[in-house]
């Protein structure tokens, strides 16, 4: 277990694991009003929550499966990184994909965050790389089946 500070200012509970086997915990709609949302309208979702990372890790914000496939409503630049130096409101950029109006409501379950440890790089230029089967291969290099 990880301990990350955390301020809660949201009257909602802190995130936490639905199943034992859960690697994201839900977040939920901090908001003092029922959100409308067109079809392909995008907003920013606050939560009230403000975390604290311990460096070399991340907090990745993702889409919730069940809001995307009962609502059409996903999170955009999926996923999204919450830098351990961060310190302002983590927010939710939400967009509503169906063709329908939707809503949400406060308390709502409206994205996942996974911690997760990260590395930092270090370049080393080189003249070359290594070779491999597959080279430069790019997009579709591996076929359709």
């Amino acid at each position: 277990m990880l301990p990350i500070n955390i301020i809660n200012q949201s009257h909602h509970a802190l995130p936490q694991y639905q199943t034992e086997g859960s690697a994201g915990m839900d977040l939920c709609a901090f908001i003092p009003e029922t959100i409308t949302l067109k079809p392909l309208e995008r907003i920013l979702v606050p939560t009230g929550l403000f975390i604290e990372l311990p460096v070399g890790y991340e907090a990745q914000i993702r889409p919730r499966s069940g809001m995307s496939i009962k609502k059409g409503i996903t999170v955009i630049n999926a996923p999204g990184t919450i830098d351990s130096d961060y310190r302002g409101e983590i927010k939710i950029p939400i967009v509503n994909l169906s063709n329908e109006t939707q809503t949400i409501e406060d308390g709502e379950r409206v994205a996942q965050m996974v911690i997760a440890r990260h590395e930092t790089a270090v370049w080393t230029e080189v003249e070359a790389l290594n070779e491999t089967v597959r080279g430069a291969g790019g997009f579709g290099h591996t076929g359709a089946n």
